[in-house]
């Protein structure tokens, strides 16, 4: 049998399928939650629709989840390999009336999270289909509730915010901030930007799945990367994690006065949303400027005005 460091995924892709199959189904059958999440994270790199695309982020998610969901399941007796007709449905119920336990949170799990750890079972049973350990897939007919409150509502765009936390940010990290607020980019773009990406007034992004757009820079963002000397060897102008860079602009916000406010940089990106909306009235140009692949997603990102319609039903 071909030998697998501890901790690496990607090696079990170059096991032969008896050796991948019997490391599946001795995973399963004694909750080895660590490897089971290697199985899925090879699956997902190898097996899945996006493959080696798939974002760390998704990874890091569905890994997660299959580490709460093994556990669950052990208690509750449940078969991995043999699940009951039920057993998806028992675990979805156990998530949507579980304690939140988020910090400053109350009451059970969000919607949005319980999908996410349902969505990171069912790529296990993927994961473990694609192994030839099992054909059971107990979480194809589930159906998660969504969550009736919209996520523009419940996570609102920042708008004066920006200009009043800019004024407490150094030269980088405002020009981060108007990366996300004024540009659109998600943090992880604007975390990888290179000089060699910025050409004239537009500025190239290679976004989620690897697909790669071309935005344009209002000067007010192409006065703030100007200035900006790259803080790596290979030209990126920024050193900062994602989390050193959270920690950074949560400082800066509560240094505004709005440390109440933050809610992470994706409220940035939406700020940039709902400004062009504005502006052009076009979801389809402002999906395009924001990278999405459907205009159902950019909806999300845009705040709409009370009575936006008020001019055009006047003289119905």
């Amino acid at each position: 049998m071909t030998l697998v460091r501890t901790g690496d995924p990607l090696a079990l892709i170059h096991l032969t399928d008896q050796a991948l199959r019997v490391r599946a189904v001795e995973a399963a059958s004694t909750y080895d939650a660590p490897t089971l999440v290697q199985v899925t994270q090879a699956y997902m790199t190898s097996g899945s629709r996006k493959g080696a695309r798939t974002s760390p982020k998704t990874l890091a998610a569905y890994s997660l989840a299959v580490s709460d969901f093994v556990p669950w399941a052990q208690d509750q007796g449940v078969q991995l390999l043999r699940p009951g007709r039920r057993d998806g449905g028992r675990y979805v119920a156990h998530l949507q009336t579980r304690p939140s336990q988020g910090r400053g949170k109350t009451g059970t799990l969000s919607a949005s999270t319980v999908a996410q750890y349902v969505a990171g079972a069912r790529a296990l049973y993927r994961a473990l289909r694609w192994a030839g350990a099992t054909e059971a897939q107990p979480f194809e007919d589930i159906h998660v509730p969504p969550d009736p409150t919209p996520g523009i509502v419940k996570n609102p765009p920042y708008m004066r915010e920006i200009d009043e936390v800019l004024s407490h940010c150094d030269a980088r990290l405002a020009a981060l901030l108007l990366l996300c607020a004024h540009a659109g980019l998600r943090v992880s773009e604007a975390l990888a930007a290179k000089v060699s990406d910025i050409q004239g007034t537009q500025l190239t992004v290679r976004g989620k799945g690897g697909k790669v757009r071309r935005i344009p820079l209002g000067k007010r963002v192409r006065m703030a990367v100007a200035g900006l000397s790259p803080a790596q060897i290979d030209g990126r102008l920024f050193d900062w994690s994602y989390h050193q860079a959270k920690y950074r602009m949560s400082l800066a916000f509560r240094a505004a006065g709005h440390g109440q406010t933050w809610r992470g940089f994706h409220a940035a990106r939406k700020h940039s949303g709902t400004r062009l909306y504005r502006a052009t009235k076009d979801f389809t140009r402002v999906g395009v400027f924001l990278g999405h692949a459907s205009v159902d997603t950019t909806r999300r990102y845009v705040a709409m005005e009370e009575n936006d319609v008020q001019h055009e039903v006047e003289d119905f």
